[in-house]
Parts: structure tokens; sequence; C-alpha cells
């Protein structure tokens, strides 16, 4: 019995030593592992001239704003647009004036016309992200409440801008996507095509405007 007991007392006290031993790793593991992202933490801040370096290559335009410079003038655009797939098409006629803000960093574009009766305007910007290299749209309009934000790039072998994105549809409350290609035809004519998504799934032709600039 007085055997027994023994044994019990000393398995008790081997288990609590065990548990004290754990608990003091785990303790020191955090410490180590605490005191590494500290370490890494404090690797990964740049330095003063580094950050300056950045943040005035980001300020600075270059030629994707010259790019959009181009642009800037007034013009005319015939638009067609389809509510669906196969649609009968509907015209509209609109003026746009575009140019460059904020010392030649944005491209803002007011859009002007008569939508089925009703006086419309919409307005754009265009921006190219020097950090992430790409192209960057907003939209707004006076039938609408929602912005719709697009992103992507230009090819200048097909001198085309490739934009996609997504915006909600008021009707099923859902995201879908839309996409866009502005085509440079001359200096002064563009083509831009507007793809949405109906609502058996499927993308079409959705928008086409030609745009002349006045001279």
């Amino acid at each position: 019995m007085n055997k027994t007991i023994l044994t019990l007392a000393i398995a008790s006290l081997s288990l609590i030593a065990c548990k004290k031993d754990g608990e003091k790793t785990d303790s020191q593991s955090t410490v180590d592992s605490t005191a590494t992202k500290t370490e890494e933490v404090a690797t990964m801040i740049p330095d003063s001239a580094t950050i300056s370096k950045a943040w005035t290559e980001y300020a600075t335009p270059g030629d994707a704003h010259k790019r959009m410079a181009a642009d800037n003038g007034v013009w005319d655009e015939d638009m067609t647009s389809w509510q669906h797939e196969g649609g009968e098409p509907m015209k509209m006629k609109m003026t746009a004036e575009i140019k460059t803000i904020f010392d030649g960093k944005y491209q803002e574009a007011v859009h002007k016309g008569d939508f089925m009766g009703m006086p419309f305007e919409g307005k754009s910007t265009l921006a190219y992200d020097n950090a992430s290299k790409e192209y960057i749209s907003t939209w707004i309009d006076n039938m609408s409440t929602g912005i719709m934000v697009m992103r992507g790039n230009y090819d200048d072998a097909s001198k085309t801008f490739k934009m996609e994105g997504e915006v909600i549809d008021p009707v099923t409350k859902k995201m879908k996507k839309m996409r866009e290609v502005i085509t440079i035809m001359d200096d002064n004519t563009q083509k831009m095509e507007m793809y949405d998504t109906g609502y058996d799934g499927k993308e079409f032709k959705n928008m086409e405007i030609i745009m002349k600039r006045k001279k």
C-alpha cells in the first residue's frame, strides 16, 4: 500500500516538473518568435532617402501622362447603346470636354448630352499609377448614384486601352463585370466600346462611341 502511494506521488511530481518545463519552453518560444518578428520589421523599414525617392517618382508625370494630355480638347460624340444582346440600338449625341488636372497627373472629362429626352451629364477621371503600373478610371453620372472603377493598360501596338472592372446591377443588387476598349484611330478620332454582362451571365456589347475632336 505504502509503495503504491509512494509510486503515485513520484509520478505526480514528475508530471508537474514536465509541465513546468513545457511552459518554460512555450514561453521562450513566444519570446523568440516576438524578437524575430521585431527584427524582421526593423529590417523592412526603408531609410528616409529611399522613401523620398519613391514618393518623388510616384508623383512625377511620365510618358503615360503625356499620352493622356494628348486628348485635351472638346470632342463630338456619336453614341450607340443596346440594353441587351440583339436589342434595338439607341442613338445619342454628346460633347466631351477633356483636360488634364493637378499639373498633368490626371485626366478629367465631362460628357454632356440628351438621353431619351432627359439631360445627361457624366464625368470620368483617368490616372496612370506610377507604382502599380496601370491605368485607373472612374465614372459617375446624373442617372445613377454609384461609381464605376476600371483598371487596365495601354497596348502601343494596337493603340488601344483595355480596361476591366465591376459595377453593381441596380436590378439584381449583385456585382457584375464590365469591360472597356478605347481604340485610338488617329490623333483626332477615337472609338470607345463598352461590354456589359447580361442577365444570362454572358457578355454583350452595350455601348459604342465614336469621338471626333473639334478643330
